[in-house]
């Protein structure tokens, strides 16, 4: 596909495409005109991509985690061990941040279950967000 079809795909802007490709992070092929082909593959790359900067991964970083992934279940390759001491670090300062934004939510809830409900003499009760019964 070509990167109008890409950007399709993925939601992500042609510059940021030509920025992970810049960082070594993506490779598509290239015809002889020197138009960018991206696979299937190079969408799943986009997402990960995607997925570890929204973690708050640099792209050092994940240039170097790329290639230690599988395709086919997202495992890391026992050829990249040494990326593990710095990863458990990354996944510890991302495990603080949830906890942070957790505490932050109880206290907008608490804010939200305290202010008078219009026209009602009861008071709000924050509802439970969906994805938070996964925690």
């Amino acid at each position: 596909m070509r990167m109008k079809e890409m950007v399709r795909h993925t939601g992500v802007h042609e510059r940021l495409l030509r920025y992970y490709e810049q960082q070594g992070l993506l490779a598509p092929a290239r015809l002889p005109s020197g138009y960018r082909i991206y696979s299937e593959s190079d969408v799943e790359t986009v997402r990960r991509i995607r997925c570890l900067l929204a973690a708050g991964l640099p792209t050092s970083l994940i240039a170097q985690v790329l290639p230690c992934i599988r395709t086919d279940d997202d495992r890391l390759v026992p050829t990249c061990p040494d990326l593990v001491a710095q990863l458990a670090q990354e996944r510890e300062r991302i495990t603080r941040a949830i906890k942070e934004l957790q505490a932050s939510r109880t206290m907008l809830d608490t804010v939200i279950a305290a202010a008078p409900v219009q026209g009602a003499e009861t008071l709000r009760s924050p509802q439970p967000d969906a994805d938070e019964a996964s925690y």
